[in-house]
C-alpha cells in the first residue's frame, strides 16, 4: 500500500489538531486563573494610573506658576515679587488674571469653582478656607484660589485643585496648597521654620508627616513630598 504525500499531510494535520485541543474544563480553569489574577492586579494598576494622572496635572500647573512668577518679575524689570508689585490682594488677583486664561471667576465664593467639601488622605476633613481668597477656573480646568498672605518671605497662598470641582477632592491627591515666595519660587510651607525657599528636603518630609499625612486641620504639606520624590505620588 502506497501512501501519497497528500495522505500523509492529511494524517499529520488531523493528528496535530487532536493533540492541540483543550477540554472545556481546562479552558474554564485557565479563565478562572486569569480572572483571579486580574482581580488582584487591576485595582492596583488603576490606582497607580490615577495617582500618576494627578501628579502629571500637578506638575503642569506647578511649572506654569513658576513661569508666571518669572514673567511677572521680568515684565516689570524687578528683582523680586514685591518689587514687581505683589503687595496686596488686588495685586495677587492681577497676577492670576494676567498670567492665565480665566474661564470662570467665582470671586470670594468657594463654589462652583471648587468642590463644596474636601477630605485629607487620612479621611478627616480640613477646616477653614482662609480669606480673603479669590477663586478662578483656568482654561485647563484647574481651579486656583489665591490669597495675599504675608508670612516671612511668603507672599501668596494658592489652593490648587488640578481637575476642578470633580473628585476625588482630597488634599494630596487632586488638591494642593502652594506658596509663592518673594523670590518667585513655588514651594510648600512650614510655619515652624525659616520661611525661605526652596525648602530643604528634610523640612518637606517633616511637613508631610506632621501635616499632610496627619489628622490636622491644615491644607498644606503634600506638595513638598511630591517634589522630594521626583514628582511621584509614593504615599
Amino acid at each position: 500500500l502506497i501512501h501519497t504525500d497528500t495522505d500523509f499531510s492529511r494524517f499529520t494535520s488531523h493528528f496535530s489538531l487532536k493533540r492541540a485541543a483543550f477540554t472545556l474544563a481546562e479552558v474554564l480553569v485557565t479563565l478562572g486563573i486569569i480572572g483571579v489574577v486580574s482581580a488582584m492586579t487591576v485595582p492596583t494598576l488603576m490606582q497607580n494610573y490615577q495617582r500618576q494622572s494627578y501628579v502629571t496635572q500637578l506638575h503642569k500647573i506647578y511649572n506654569e506658576l513658576n513661569q508666571a512668577t518669572l514673567r511677572y518679575q521680568t515684565d516689570r524689570n524687578a528683582i523680586n515679587m514685591k518689587e514687581a508689585g505683589l503687595t496686596s490682594q488686588a495685586a495677587a488677583e492681577n497676577f492670576i488674571e494676567s498670567n492665565f486664561k480665566i474661564v470662570q471667576k467665582c470671586g470670594s465664593n468657594k463654589t462652583p469653582c471648587f468642590a463644596s467639601s474636601y477630605k485629607k488622605i487620612t479621611g478627616t476633613s480640613p477646616i477653614g478656607w482662609y480669606t480673603p481668597r479669590t477663586n478662578y477656573v483656568i482654561a485647563s480646568g484647574t481651579t486656583i484660589g489665591v490669597s495675599y498672605r504675608v508670612v516671612g518671605d511668603v507672599l501668596m497662598e494658592l489652593y490648587v485643585d488640578t481637575n476642578g470641582a470633580k473628585g476625588p477632592n482630597i488634599t494630596g491627591r487632586d488638591m494642593f496648597a502652594m506658596f509663592v515666595y518673594n523670590n518667585g519660587i513655588i514651594d510648600d510651607f512650614n510655619f515652624s521654620e525659616d520661611t525661605t525657599a526652596p525648602m530643604t528636603e528634610a523640612a518637606r518630609n517633616t511637613n508631610y508627616s506632621s501635616i499632610c499625612a496627619a489628622d490636622t486641620t491644615s491644607w498644606h504639606g503634600c506638595l513638598g513630598k511630591v517634589i522630594n520624590d521626583n514628582w511621584q505620588m509614593t504615599y
